[in-house]
């Protein structure tokens, strides 16, 4: 994903803008899908640990991106306060 379009991209649960995750979160956040603690907003607990993925600028959500395509679908986010 090229990093010009981040800035018109936003949030569509919060409008807020969203940025790359660094390695130091989605290691973390892979961390717990692994353990089998990670479960979207729709409720589905995932199994595949996420390569790239964005977060809001208030570090709340965070959305995966998948063959290079953010999915900013509300149900695909990930609340990052029960992680961290």
């Amino acid at each position: 994903m090229e990093k010009r379009l981040l800035t018109i991209l936003r949030c569509p649960v919060t409008s807020k803008g969203l940025a790359f995750a660094s390695r130091d979160k989605l290691g973390r956040v892979n961390h717990a899908i692994k353990a089998g603690a990670v479960a979207n907003r729709d409720g589905r607990t995932l199994a595949d640990p996420l390569a790239e993925a964005l977060v809001t600028d208030d570090a709340k959500l965070m959305y995966p991106i998948i063959d290079g395509i953010p999915v900013l679908l509300e149900g695909e986010s990930i609340s990052l306060a029960e992680i961290e």
